[in-house]
Formats: structure tokens, C-alpha cells, sequence
């Protein structure tokens, strides 16, 4: 209890907890939540890793799993606002960048004005990144604490890849939002149907088995 505490996730009250309203899942449960499905999906997508390449790598758990299958890649750099995952790589000799921020979700994932000023810096051979939903029709939520920052990473880099599992799939969104038609793949264990597929017709779309 105390640990949740001080993680701002529960109130103490006398006899007992109350859960902290969030918006949201909190980091540590998203950590484990579609832990088998996160790895079948980033094993698919760290294949498209060419040996030489600059992968922008933003912060999300999904991603998270993608670094796991990148350290026998040869001579690459990782760009990645995610500090767990830097410490993760350099630990196993890959070359990493850490974009510099403020932390936004801790203890790891950093973001702000900072973050993106310092991703402008880059260009990269490759870019994976994930956001809390999309729908079925090819719309992507938006995140307005990540949002600056991955417009950046996808307009420096060459391929740009939105890698998401089936249990993010939502009915709509309010506000934040672009498409399929801004990136150039997808990776997902959730089937789209034909007619999407021909709506964002230069979109590649990976389908990765349950």
C-alpha cells in the first residue's frame, strides 16, 4: 500500500484504500497488461530493422518490447525518450540516444518542449511507435502528452511503423487524432478489413497471428 501510495494510484482512508482517478491506464499496470501479444507483435516488427540502421523508438511499453529484439542488430542507433530502455541497450552495446525532458510518467518515460526540440536534431532510417487506441477504420488516437513529439519522429524518418495490439481497439475518439494515411505500415494481431486496407492503399499492413 505504501508503494501505491507514493505512486499516486490509491488514497489511504481509514480501514482501508481508495483507487486515484486517472484518465488512462497507469505505467506500471500497462507494463503487463498484453505482455505475450506486445512480444509477438515487436518480434515482427524488429525484423524490419535493416543492420546500420537509425531506429526512432518512442516511449511506449509497446515499443518497450521492440528494443528486447534489437541487441543482435549490428551497428544501429536508437533514438528513444524511453530511459529504462537506454539503460536497457547500452547495457547490451547498442548505441543509444537519449532524448533529453521532462518525466511525464515515471519513473521512465520523458516528454515536453525539451524532448521534442532535441528529436528535430535527428533523422532516422526507421520509426516504431504506439498510442493508447485506434479504431477499426484506420483512425489513430492522438496523445496530447506525446503528440508534438511523435509528429516529429515520423516526419524525420524514412519508414514510420504504428504498432498496436487488438486490445487497443476503440470506437471513437474526441480530439488528437490522424490516420492511417500518416503512416507507412501497421503492425497488429487485429485483422482490418479488405475495405480499409484499399482506403489507405499505400499503407503496409502486417498482420501478426493471436
Amino acid at each position: 500500500m505504501n508503494i501505491l501510495e507514493k505512486q499516486k494510484l490509491v488514497h489511504r482512508t481509514y480501514g482501508g484504500v481508495e483507487l486515484v482517478e486517472k484518465k488512462g491506464v497507469t505505467l506500471p499496470f500497462r507494463y503487463h497488461k498484453m505482455k505475450s501479444a506486445k512480444a509477438r507483435l515487436a518480434r515482427v516488427a524488429a525484423e524490419l530493422v535493416r543492420d546500420g540502421d537509425t531506429v526512432f523508438l518512442d516511449a511506449s511499453t509497446t515499443t518497450e518490447y521492440i528494443s528486447h529484439y534489437l541487441v543482435d542488430k549490428k551497428d544501429i542507433t536508437v533514438i528513444t525518450n524511453n530511459i529504462a530502455m537506454v539503460s536497457f541497450l547500452s547495457d547490451r552495446g547498442v548505441n543509444v540516444i537519449c532524448l533529453g525532458g521532462r518525466v511525464v510518467e515515471p519513473p521512465s518515460m520523458l516528454s515536453g518542449e525539451d524532448t521534442v526540440d532535441m528529436a528535430e536534431r535527428y533523422n532516422a532510417d526507421i520509426c516504431f511507435f504506439s498510442t493508447g487506441g485506434f479504431t477499426r477504420d484506420g483512425i489513430i488516437e492522438g496523445s496530447f502528452v506525446y503528440g508534438q513529439l511523435h509528429r516529429v519522429m515520423r516526419r524525420n524518418s524514412k519508414r514510420v511503423w504504428y504498432v498496436a495490439d487488438h486490445d487497443k481497439l476503440k470506437d471513437f475518439f474526441s480530439q488528437n487524432l490522424f490516420d492511417f494515411g500518416s503512416v507507412d505500415g501497421v503492425i497488429s494481431d487485429y485483422r482490418f478489413e479488405d475495405e480499409v486496407k484499399r482506403k489507405y492503399g499505400e499503407c503496409r499492413f502486417v498482420t501478426v497471428e493471436k
